[in-house]
């Protein structure tokens, strides 16, 4: 029997669905996680050969214990994995320390989470993406915007999600930027006015994809996280054949095998220096399953289940699994306290036959999801626009 310890398997919640085809696929299943095992999930407790509680998962030494101690007690680990981008660089050290050759090792890090490093593999996958400059001192971003002009975007080079992402407008927008950013390395970008498409997959070891599907975001993530605007996004009814090829070609530039992963590209809402409106060029890549609830949406419209065909790739590098019938299906994230025109009452009996979820939203993923949530399945994108404009109104 194979052992697979999976860091964090109670966040994201849904992430208990991993465990649960993993012990199906005749895994031992070892968690290592800081909640108190009695506040686990009762479905997740019986996916769960053994679960570690660790005081802080921020603390190396405790994580690199636990996996010692689960190799002691059950041998060679075959698999570690947190499908978290949070701890991709963490799980890629432990896999070094104990030869677990079954993922991303430390040296596979720079290029698979660095921005500004993402751009060699870009290119190589003959991907456009925006031009930029690492923001390592005022005179250096003054000389690159004098090229690119306002607005620009700055982030981490290193960062998750749309945390700690700028708009820069003008000198006093940069000025302030100096002041308070974090002595960290950041990236700044030209801006680009366009639409974020995804492309997300669970590839085998071969570096091919087994399932692949894709969302579009409605506004920018950067303004729903930095001024609370309503999230908007929708998981396609199948694959937009651009950005299939744009991401088939990015998983042969980046050497992706075994993952389920979620890569961002912009299609361009307008001609720019870039590229012509409609073009796809690159956003950034995340070698991890897209976050929050995206997984159970990606079933609801493929009539599907990513987790068993993801468990199936890590079993046997294949799946029997099938893709049904298809539709878009549509997320909302609804602001506390936002004096929306439609109260809960009238979208659930206006979209009730169409309803999928709807629940408030865990407060670690608030900032870019909203905090109450409803998913929704719809035939026609026309539907899906619709359901946005009720559900997003405001007086």
């Amino acid at each position: 029997m194979k052992n697979f310890i999976y860091i964090s398997p109670n966040f994201p919640e849904n992430h208990r669905h991993f465990c649960r085809q993993l012990k199906d696929n005749g895994f031992n299943v070892l968690g290592i996680g800081d909640c108190e095992y009695f506040n686990l999930l009762p479905e997740l407790k019986s996916s769960l050969t053994e679960y570690y509680k660790v005081s802080n998962l921020e603390n190396y030494d405790e994580v690199f214990r636990a996996v010692a101690f689960f190799t002691f007690r059950f041998g060679k680990i075959d698999w570690l994995e947190s499908n978290n981008e949070y701890w991709l660089e963490r799980d890629a050290r432990l896999r070094r320390e104990f030869n677990i050759t079954s993922g991303f090792m430390p040296e596979d890090m720079k290029r698979v989470k660095f921005k500004s490093a993402m751009k060699a593999c870009y290119k190589k996958a003959g991907i456009k993406t925006a031009r930029y400059c690492l923001a390592t001192s005022v005179n250096t971003c003054k000389r690159f915007i004098k090229k690119v002009g306002y607005p620009v975007v700055v982030k981490p080079d290193n960062g998750v999600g749309a945390s700690d992402t700028h708009r820069l407008t003008c000198e006093e927008d940069l000025k302030r930027f100096f002041a308070t950013k974090l002595p960290i390395t950041y990236i700044m970008e030209e801006y680009v006015d366009a639409t974020v498409n995804s492309y997300d997959a669970i590839v085998n070891s071969e570096g091919e994809p087994i399932f692949e599907t894709g969302n579009v975001t409605l506004g920018s993530l950067m303004d729903v996280v930095n001024t609370g605007d309503s999230s908007m996004f929708y998981i396609v009814n199948k694959p937009f054949d651009d950005v299939r090829d744009a991401g088939r070609r990015a998983l042969k530039a980046f050497g992706v095998k075994s993952r389920f992963i979620h890569f961002e590209f912009f299609r361009l809402n307008c001609d720019q220096p870039m590229g012509k409106k409609g073009e796809v060029v690159a956003l950034e890549v995340n070698m991890r399953p897209s976050g929050g609830i995206s997984p159970d949406m990606m079933n609801y419209a493929n009539s599907t289940d990513v987790y068993k065909i993801w468990a199936d790739m890590i079993a046997y590098d294949s799946t029997l699994r099938t893709v049904g019938e298809r539709f878009y299906c549509a997320f909302v994230g609804r602001r506390d306290g936002k004096p929306y025109v439609h109260g809960d009452d009238e979208i659930y009996a206006r979209y009730g036959a169409n309803m999928k979820a709807s629940q408030r939203v865990a407060p670690a993923l608030s900032g870019a999801m909203g905090d109450r949530m409803f998913i929704v399945n719809f035939k026609t994108l026309e539907e899906v626009n619709e359901f946005y404009r009720f559900t997003t109104l405001c007086k």
